[in-house]
């Protein structure tokens, strides 16, 4: 007995296919904020609060000036020694842009849990004042 052998490959998708690819498609989640993004746009925030150049942070901090434009763009994941270099620059301490940074991230993370508004209904109980 021999069992004959197929030369079509069997592919066994990874993601399953939409029921209907034309079909309206659902909301997608509001995307988490990265911490880089959140590191960048506090350290530039910063920066410029004190009007400081890129150049004059970069060239305090020993770190290349295309380098840190790219941290406060977001496209760079910085070490720890090169956040402290930032933060010293700036006249901060790494806890201290750590602790910024946890601020705007507990912030946007409330903003996306908040429900939206619900319509306003004038109250109509009652109310007693001494």
């Amino acid at each position: 007995m021999t069992n004959p052998v197929s030369d079509e490959a069997r592919v066994i998708p990874l993601r399953p296919t939409p029921a209907r690819p034309d079909g309206p498609r659902p909301e997608p989640a509001p995307r988490e904020p990265l911490w880089r993004d959140l590191v960048g746009e506090v350290l530039r925030r910063e920066r410029q609060a004190q009007d400081r150049t890129l150049k004059d942070v970069a060239g305090a901090a020993r770190i290349s000036l295309p380098y840190l434009s790219e941290i406060e763009r977001g496209r760079k994941e910085p070490s720890s020694e090169v956040l402290a270099a930032a933060a010293h620059a700036l006249g901060l301490g790494l806890g201290d842009l750590l602790s910024r940074v946890h601020g705007e991230l507990a912030r946007r993370t409330a903003e996306r849990r908040r429900p939206a508004a619900a319509p306003h209904r004038p109250y109509r109980g009652l109310c007693l004042a001494a």
